[in-house]
């Protein structure tokens, strides 16, 4: 039986919670997982039961720890890594008087279009914050919210959705400077709640967590610790958000390494020294840890614009994208701009409408398939651009997500990017950052930039010479296109 320790890294995503086992080298140990459904019936609703991650975060957790006593690990301690942009309202009891609103919930839009219709306002906000003004900033949610746009019952705080979690665990109401920089709540520079944005959002200071440093830890409490079969009093590393905990988790720490995932959606992030965002306000801005920050953009649309292509051809998805991969770059003239759920960086439109240009008659759904996929890679490269505007250098890529299961998407990708792109799929991702987080709290790892060089690349794709030209060729067409879809009257 071993006696090597873990700490064990809780990660609660949009659709799942995953408890990632992993030791001092970085090597994910044992993975567990519990799933829970993501409302969408209303129109623009993206939102979760908070009581149901709570449950499901428990139920993992519990399997994981059973998991290491079996196999003789010692529990170090817990972390958290969570989707950024979440929001639940509690009542007087601290139980949740709200779902809990998912970065993904629109429902706001019209707020959003009317602090984007004051540039100078909407500016001021995103340079603050680093946080973007759109749907998914919680900000935008709760002037939404406190203006009366959605029923929200007798709530006197507010939080997000790891926040609630946490405050179950050990009791209390706190959150930490990863997570809350992507609220739009958050001064970037002086780590504490933002007025101005206080303001809009329509809320207090005194109705937010106590704001503490990811690499903080408070005792696990006794109830969940008796329910997991984990001590009280363990320590609970606050731990991020799931963007800058990726960058750790795939090893993307050194300077100009940037962390490319691809899911449904998409995000192209690197880590810096300090805070701030581009001139043009295209890139959000997002602590790490340790004075590390994390610039970026995330794309609404990735693999979806796949699993779209083939529900509209009514194919399965990996013989479609293997139908695409062999057509030549350039789709045969097509090009697409794939907003098929508006978009975010670097326009940060959520009304955003996507369409082909170049459509004749001899195309078929391989051309249309890669002609989106392209789209999305360029969409990528467009943020990589935005980027390297803020200062930031771009050597390097570590990419993972689903999307790179076929071939298709790392091939495009990296010609978009004109770089090789080095696949990290057997990292442990976010997960493994909220454990690798921990590990530097406990003082088992000297530094951050130490235990990303613990985590290695499985594999690299380098782009094609041809298809780079191409695409570089093309992209200035794209700002030019979107400006005349967001202008098309509907």
């Amino acid at each position: 039986m071993s006696s090597v320790p873990v700490v064990l890294g809780v990660d609660l995503g949009t659709t799942a919670t995953k408890v990632v086992a992993a030791g001092t080298d970085a090597r994910v140990l044992h993975t567990t997982e519990r799933g829970y459904p993501l409302r969408t019936d209303e129109q623009g609703e993206a939102t979760q039961d908070a009581a149901e991650v709570l449950r499901a975060a428990i139920e993992a957790l519990t399997e994981c720890v059973a998991w290491a006593r079996e196999q003789g690990h010692e529990v170090a301690g817990l972390s958290f890594s969570s989707a950024m942009h979440t929001l639940v309202g509690l009542d007087s009891r601290g139980e949740p008087a709200t779902r809990a609103f998912n970065w993904a919930d629109t429902r706001s839009s019209e707020v959003a279009a009317r602090l984007r219709a004051e540039p100078e306002t909407s500016s001021a906000l995103h340079r603050a914050t680093g946080t973007p003004v759109h749907t998914q900033s919680v900000m935008v949610k709760l002037a939404w919210l406190t203006s009366g746009g959605g029923e929200i019952g007798e709530v006197e705080r507010w939080c997000a959705l790891k926040d609630f979690v946490v405050t179950a665990f050990t009791g209390e109401f706190v959150t930490e400077h990863s997570l809350s920089s992507g609220s739009g709540l958050q001064d970037m520079r002086s780590l504490t709640w933002h007025e101005p944005a206080l303001q809009v959002a329509g809320i207090r200071a005194e109705q937010l967590p106590e704001l503490r440093d990811p690499t903080a830890s408070v005792p696990l409490g006794s109830q969940v610790a008796e329910a997991v079969g984990l001590p009280a009093g363990l320590p609970v590393v606050l731990g991020g958000g799931d963007g800058p905990l990726a960058n750790l988790g795939v090893g993307a720490v050194s300077p100009g390494v940037a962390a490319l995932s691809l899911g449904t959606s998409g995000a192209l992030r690197v880590t810096r020294e300090k805070p701030g965002v581009d001139e043009r306000c295209r890139t959000f801005s997002y602590a790490l840890a340790d004075g590390l920050w994390v610039i970026g953009g995330a794309v609404s649309n990735g693999a979806v614009v796949g699993q779209w292509a083939a529900e509209t051809f009514g194919v399965d998805v990996a013989d479609l994208l293997d139908e695409a991969a062999g057509v030549p770059a350039g789709a045969d003239g097509l090009m697409a701009l794939p907003y098929l759920l508006g978009e975010r960086a670097p326009w940060w439109e959520p009304g955003l409408t996507g369409g082909f240009l170049g459509l004749r008659r001899s195309h078929g759904r391989a051309e249309m398939t890669r002609a989106v996929i392209e789209g999305v890679a360029q969409q990528l490269a467009l943020v990589r651009d935005a980027v390297i505007d803020t200062g930031a250098e771009v050597s390097a890529v570590r990419a993972t997500g689903g999307g790179f299961r076929s071939p298709v998407w790392a091939e495009t990708i990296a010609s978009a990017l004109n770089m090789d792109v080095d696949l990290a799929e057997g990292s442990g991702g976010s997960g493994l950052g909220a454990v690798l987080l921990a590990w530097r709290a406990l003082g088992e790892i000297d530094s951050l930039a130490h235990a990303a060089e613990l985590v290695a690349a499985d594999s690299q794709v380098a782009p094609d010479p041809a298809a780079a030209d191409l695409l570089a060729r093309r992209r200035p067409l794209i700002d030019q296109l979107h400006r005349t879809l967001r202008d098309l009257p509907l």
